[in-house]
C-alpha cells in the first residue's frame, strides 16, 4: 500500500544551528546543512508525506516509543549543549495514524513499541535539527522514533526497522521517508579541549574506523557490516549505540541489502566526533517474513553486544 521511497543517516551537530548565528561559528556548517536541504529536496520529488525520524536523543530505558502527537510546536533549549542550542523555535505537523500503525504492527511483530500520541513530550534536538533545514515551511509530517536505546538489543532494533517498513509498505496509505539521525564515532572532546577540536575527530583511530565504515558502506559490504556493527558500536563509540544505523538497515534488508551509500555530505569532524549526511537506495524486499540474515544472526548479535 504505502511507500518507504528514501532512507538516509544524518548529521544533527548542534554547530549547524551556531552556524547560522552571527559571531566565529557562522557560516562554518554550511555544508552539512546544504545536505539536509538537498535531502528535503529529494523527498518532495519523491512525494514524501512524512519524515520518520531514528533519533539518538530520545533516550529509553523499555519498550521502543513513538511520539506521533497531532502537531510540534514550541521553543528548544538543550540541556546537553545549552550554549549551542538556546531558544531553538520549533513547529512540524505530526503524523498520529502512522505512529499508532506503526507501533501496533511492530508490536503484532513481536518488538514492544508504544505510540504516543496524547501527549506533551517534545521531540528532542536529534529531530528538531534536522527539522529546521528539511522542514522549516512544514511541507512534511513529522514522527519521532526512541534510539537512544539504554536497555536494548541491536538485534531488536533492527527487527523494529524491519517492522516500521512493513507497517508503511503492508498498511499505510502514503510515502514515508526514514531518517537515522546520528554520528557515526561520538566520543567527545575532553573538556576543555572542545575549541581545539571543533572541526576535529577525537583520534586517528576513531577517524580512520569510521573512514573506513563510510568506504564499506559505499561498496555495499553489508554483511561484513553488519557483522562487526557491535563491536563499531563499542569501540567506535557510537553514537546512541548506533540503534539508529541497526533500526535504518533492518529497514533496508540488513547483511541482504543490496544498495550503495550515496554521501550527500562529505565526512567531517565536530567537538570530536565523527558525521556526514548519506542516502541509502531503498530497494525491493520480498515476503513478509522477517528477513533471514536478522533472524539467523540473532544469536550471534548479542552474544557480542552489551546489555545496554
Amino acid at each position: 500500500m504505502g511507500t518507504l521511497a528514501l532512507a538516509a543517516k544524518i548529521t544533527h551537530v548542534p554547530s549547524m544551528y551556531l552556524s547560522e548565528l552571527d559571531g566565529p561559528r557562522k557560516g562554518t556548517r554550511q555544508d552539512a546543512i546544504d545536505g539536509h536541504h538537498e535531502i528535503s529536496r529529494r523527498c518532495r520529488a519523491l512525494g514524501v508525506d512524512t519524515l520518520v525520524v531514528f533519533d539518538t536523543h530520545w533516550l529509553v530505558n523499555a519498550n521502543y516509543h513513538v511520539n506521533c502527537a497531532p502537531q510540534f510546536q514550541g521553543t528548544y533549549t538543550s540541556n546537553e549543549l545549552p550554549h549551542f542550542i538556546a531558544n531553538l523555535p520549533f513547529e512540524s505537523p505530526g503524523n498520529p495514524e502512522l505512529g499508532r500503525l506503526m507501533a501496533r504492527v511492530a508490536t503484532d511483530l513481536g518488538v514492544e513499541t508504544l505510540a504516543h500520541d496524547a501527549t506533551t513530550l517534545h521531540p528532542e534536538y536529534g529531530t528538531l535539527v534536522p527539522l529546521r533545514y528539511m522542514n522549516a515551511d512544514q511541507h512534511f509530517k513529522v514522527v519521532s522514533v526512541s534510539a537512544l536505546c539504554m536497555a536494548h538489543y541491536l538485534d531488536d532494533s533492527a527487527r523494529l526497522g524491519w517492522a516500521l517498513r512493513r507497517a508503511v509498505e503492508d498498511h499505510y496509505d502514503g510515502t514515508v521517508a526514514f531518517l537515522a539521525s546520528g554520528s557515526l564515532s561520538h566520543r567527545f572532546a575532553q573538556n576543555g579541549l572542545a575549541p581545539e577540536f571543533a572541526f576535529k575527530v577525537w583520534s586517528p583511530f576513531l577517524e580512520q574506523l569510521d573512514h573506513r565504515v563510510v568506504e564499506m558502506w559505499q561498496q555495499g559490504q553489508w554483511h561484513d557490516f553488519c557483522a562487526m556493527l557491535p563491536e563499531y558500536a563499542s569501540k567506535g563509540h557510537g553514537e546512541g549505540f548506533m540503534h539508529d544505523t541497526a533500526m535504518l538497515l533492518g529497514a533496508l534488508g540488513w547483511s541482504d541489502y543490496d544498495g550503495q551509500a550515496e554521501i550527500v555530505t562529505p565526512y567531517f569532524g565536530a567537538s570530536g566526533t565523527g558525521q556526514l549526511n548519506a542516502v541509502f537506495p531503498v530497494t525491493p524486499q520480498t515476503g513478509a517474513a522477517i528477513p533471514a540474515p536478522i533472524a539467523s544472526q540473532a544469536k550471534g548479535y548479542t552474544a557480542v553486544s552489551q546489555r545496554l
